[in-house]
């Protein structure tokens, strides 16, 4: 069994609405072995190495379903097994993960589609890589593959080695506490980097965390926080209760500073956190100076202080209020008469609550110098037996992270105790703040019973309030999330997702301008690049999900309109989780035969997507069958229908139930959009008026300009907003390159679109039809390479009979064909339908096809472009016979980028980065 090919799915997809990965796997001679026919053998050892297996229910939905699958009379593939050891392997790192699939492909036996839901990309690829390997070792010699493990090989120390990295990778106890804080909330969110940078929010509304730390933050205030002496001073002055002190660099220093003090004292680096380098209770200059040497490890600067007799508290402060209170216990053991304290040390480092630093919540006990320090005070080595319930302790600081306990005690603070922390955080000026208070009895006012503040913590951690060893679990992430998004204050931006075969650009670009015109500023995906509030921000074909979180993470943006291809969704699924509108515009010819998709329905299944994650409307082309289909599948709460036949049955039923539809309808002045919605008709406007229809003539605009009129007016943009914005709107190559794009400046028209499937070819031969020409009608054609021979040929029998003379292309990259095979194919193809030879004309290159087809045009001819390289192509069209050369052009130009076609695309890397003469730009991302 071996995986041919991976896809990351990052979001939606047609497997499942949340992240999964889908591997292709090839059982090979393993199609013939299911469970049932490896038996015991194989099942017993599966589940003795993943006990957690007993639990999956697969099919039967409940516990022991799966193993009943196992063991049936057919049994289960191995494809199906390798799903859910990939799943348990996740969940026994701590991954809360349980959807998985697991499917033959038609007409490829012994081939299946493996689902898996994933937490992190890494671990869940690296459970599957593991899962494959768990099962080749378990198979019989006989069928074993070359390359299965080998004899010696170990489970158990592969499974924790796999632990370890998963929980490296892992957010700690404090930022996976506000993220889980914010799902509750429904704030999306976005991990920034591989520790604990995140994005809670979206564009304009986003914040930051780093661990606790958040965006709101102030520097000053945690610069104060991280100097011990500052902030001693300053609580000081404030007269709150903190310890004498002072700041020494010296270990003679430090002795004198002690005695002028008065013993016992506490040594510290000045900027230590996590209780490292900091010694307790000592009593001796001798102490003082094994002190000065730990505490020098960690900066040359030390704190001497008084100390201060009493247990160590940590209170949470957030936002001015007291959110938790937590006792800290020292890392320490408990004796029962019989074993070595280096045994007991043991038994409670068996807890599984304890791991190393702070991937659990609690911390495993170490041996090291300030262990071996406090034993040597009692006259203990790690090899004595302590008495029964005599309590030794292997640190003298309470911190989590190095081995300490905590039992929560909010609902006993004394309230003096409560203000003097809101105080103190707020003398420092931090919005989240840890103060460490040591004091006999925290249900007592320190005025009465003593105690002090011995250090005031920026960024502190919540393990100890979440998940408390004794007492009451706390929810201190909620009022952090609480502060960073108020009441009623929003975190999410309004996202239009756009998809279709034909349209998707313009209807994108349509709606990015009207809504800039209406005051938002936009982040834009589309075929052209990433645009934000107008201004190109990284260009090429970006209709991916790396391209749409780029709009997300943008802090300007406050509305985002995403074109999304059938490529980026195939590829790595959607790069948003959910949507406010989405729009099909049309599903035909395009692609197919590429990527598994061999259908219309397949691709109608893909382009679904979108619409099944809108959840406030959805809007549909009611004249395409495969459009109407998807309504069955979304959860939106309206559902808009665009129909250009003012008679469709189904739409008229729809309104008449108050359903909304925009609907182009004839009137006495041409054709007028019109919207429908709960009972009510509202005109919107002629089309005649809409600059990118032509005066009307461009119907494939018309109802691009009727689905951004459903997206903006579903997105509660005014109706004079859309009317301006339709009105301001034109198809010229700054507004919309390479759709329809017309040039007038000649003595001959010429239009360039970027038209690469028969459908969209239709379309401008039909906008052709409806111009006057004085003298000839040329049309440029070709048709991409990597189409199939059926499309290509389509697109030339479509073109055909429309036009005076053929001049057929090939595009720069032939993606796999020969030379000249796309335009010879094509002008076959247009002679097949009675095409004199003699009146077409075969030339594969495209600047040359170009020049060509402009030299020869008249006074009064009509040329029609469909161009590859759009950019090029059009400084060639506005620079004939301007005294521009065609190498002139050329030089100043974007040559077109083909990306490869494969699976096992990087996660972080959805774009190709391509270096050439003139630096370093990124090309496009794969799309439509």
């Amino acid at each position: 069994m071996k995986i041919e090919s991976t896809n990351v799915f990052v979001g939606p997809s047609t497997f499942a609405r949340f992240p999964v990965i889908r591997h292709i796997l090839d059982l090979g001679e393993l199609e013939e072995w299911p469970t049932s026919r490896l038996g015991e053998a194989f099942i017993a050892p599966l589940l003795d190495d993943l006990p957690g297996l007993h639990e999956h229910g697969c099919s039967y939905r409940e516990a022991g379903g799966f193993v009943r699958r196992l063991r049936e009379d057919e049994g289960t593939w191995l494809g199906h097994v390798m799903e859910h050891v990939a799943i348990e392997l996740q969940n026994v790192a701590g991954s809360d993960v349980t959807y998985g699939r697991t499917r033959s492909i038609d007409g490829r036996p012994g081939f299946y589609n493996m689902v898996f839901q994933y937490k992190d990309a890494t671990v869940g690829c690296e459970a599957s890589a593991l899962a494959l390997q768990l099962i080749h070792s378990l198979l019989p010699a006989e069928i074993k593959p070359k390359d299965a493990p080998p004899v010696d090989w170990n489970f158990p120390e592969q499974r924790d080695r796999f632990i370890r990295f998963a929980q490296r990778r892992e957010f700690g106890p404090s930022t996976a506490s506000l993220v889980k804080a914010a799902e509750a909330r429904g704030i999306p969110w976005l991990r920034l980097n591989q520790y604990s940078l995140v994005q809670f929010g979206q564009g304009r509304y986003q914040q930051r965390i780093q661990a606790t730390t958040t965006g709101l933050t102030s520097n000053i205030a945690v610069e104060l926080a991280g100097d011990k002496e500052e902030t001693n001073g300053i609580l000081r002055d404030l007269g709150l209760p903190v310890p004498k002190q002072a700041m020494v660099r010296q270990k003679r220093e430090a002795v004198r500073v002690a005695n002028r003090i008065g013993f016992p004292v506490v040594l510290k680096p000045l900027s230590g956190n996590h209780g490292r380098g900091v010694s307790i209770n000592l009593n001796s200059n001798a102490e003082v100076e094994a002190a000065f040497d730990k505490a020098s490890e960690h900066g040359r600067q030390v704190i001497v202080e008084s100390y201060i007799d009493g247990f160590d508290h940590r209170l949470l402060i957030v936002n001015g209020r007291l959110v938790a209170a937590a006792k800290r216990v020292p890392g320490h053991v408990v004796g029962d008469g019989k074993n070595t304290i280096r045994a007991l040390v043991d038994k409670v480092n068996e807890d599984p609550r304890r791991g190393v630093g702070h991937e659990k919540v609690l911390t495993r006990l170490e041996f090291d110098h300030q262990a071996e320090r406090l034993l040597a005070k009692l006259g203990y080595t790690p090899e004595t037996v302590p008495a029964e319930g005599e309590e030794v302790f292997l640190r003298s600081t309470a911190n989590l992270s190095t081995g300490g306990t905590a039992i929560d005690v909010t609902d006993v603070i004394h309230p003096d105790n409560r203000e003097m922390a809101i105080r103190t955080i707020k003398a420092i000026g931090l919005d989240i703040g840890g103060v460490d208070f040591l004091t006999k009895d925290i249900a007592e006012s320190y005025r009465d019973a003593g105690g002090g503040i011995c250090e005031v913590n920026a960024g502190p951690g919540f393990r100890m309030h979440v998940a408390p060893s004794e007492g009451t679990s706390r929810d201190v992430a909620g009022p952090v999330i609480d502060m960073l998004f108020p009441p009623d204050s929003p975190s999410r931006i309004p996202i239009a997702a756009v998809t279709g075969t034909n349209g998707k650009t313009t209807t994108s670009r349509m709606l990015a301008h009207i809504l800039k015109m209406s005051g938002h500023t936009v982040g834009l995906t589309s075929t052209d690049g990433v645009y934000i509030d107008g201004k190109l921000s990284v260009p090429g074909d970006m209709t991916g999900p790396v391209s749409a979180q780029m709009i997300l993470r943008d802090p300007s943006v406050d509305a985002a309109v995403m074109e999304t291809a059938r490529g980026g969704m195939l590829r790595s699924g959607l790069g948003f989780q959910s949507c406010d509108v989405a729009a099909c515009l049309n599903v035909t010819a395009d692609h197919l035969g590429l990527r598994g998709i061999d259908t219309l329905e397949q691709l109608a299944e893909v382009k679904r997507v979108p619409i099944e994650i809108a959840t406030h409307a959805a809007v549909l082309n009611a004249d395409d069958p495969l459009c109407l289909q998807m309504a069955d599948y979304t959860d939106a709460e309206k559902l808009s229908y665009v129909t250009m036949n003012p008679s469709h049955p189904l739409v008229k039923q729809h309104i008449k139930a108050g359903g909304q539809a925009f609907v182009l309808e004839q009137g006495m002045n041409g054709h007028l959009i019109t919207i429908y919605d709960n009972h009510a008709h509202t005109p919107l406007l002629w089309t005649h008026l809409i600059p990118a229809t032509v005066e009307g003539r461009a119907l494939h605009n018309v109802q691009n300009a009727m689905f951004a009129a459903a997206l903006a007016y579903n997105m509660h943009v005014s109706l004079d907003d859309i009317r301006q914005g339709l009105r301001t709107f034109d198809s010229s190559y700054f507004q919309a390159p390479g759709r329809m794009n017309i040039y007038n400046e000649h003595p001959f028209r010429v239009i360039l679109d970027y038209a690469h499937n028969p459908a969209a070819v239709k379309a401008m031969c039909g906008l052709v039809d409806r111009f006057e020409a004085a003298g000839r009608k040329i049309i440029v054609l070709s048709a991409p390479g990597d189409r199939r021979d059926e499309d290509i040929r389509d697109i030339a029998t479509i073109a055909a009979g429309h036009f005076d003379y053929y001049i057929c292309r090939c595009d720069d990259s032939r993606r796999g064909r020969d030379e000249k095979e796309v335009a010879i194919m094509q002008k076959n193809a247009l002679m097949a339908t009675g095409i004199r030879e003699d009146r077409i004309e075969v030339i594969p290159d495209e600047q040359a096809a170009t020049q060509h087809a402009l030299e020869i045009a008249e006074k009064g001819d009509l040329i029609l472009i469909f161009g590859d390289n759009i950019k090029r192509t059009w400084k060639q069209i506005i620079y004939f016979n301007s005294g521009e050369t065609a190498a002139s052009s050329k030089e100043n130009s974007t040559p077109a980028v083909d990306l490869p076609e494969f699976d096992g695309f990087d996660l972080d890397s959805d774009v190709e980065i391509i270096s050439d003469e003139r630096g370093v730009r990124i090309a496009r991302e794969e799309g439509d």
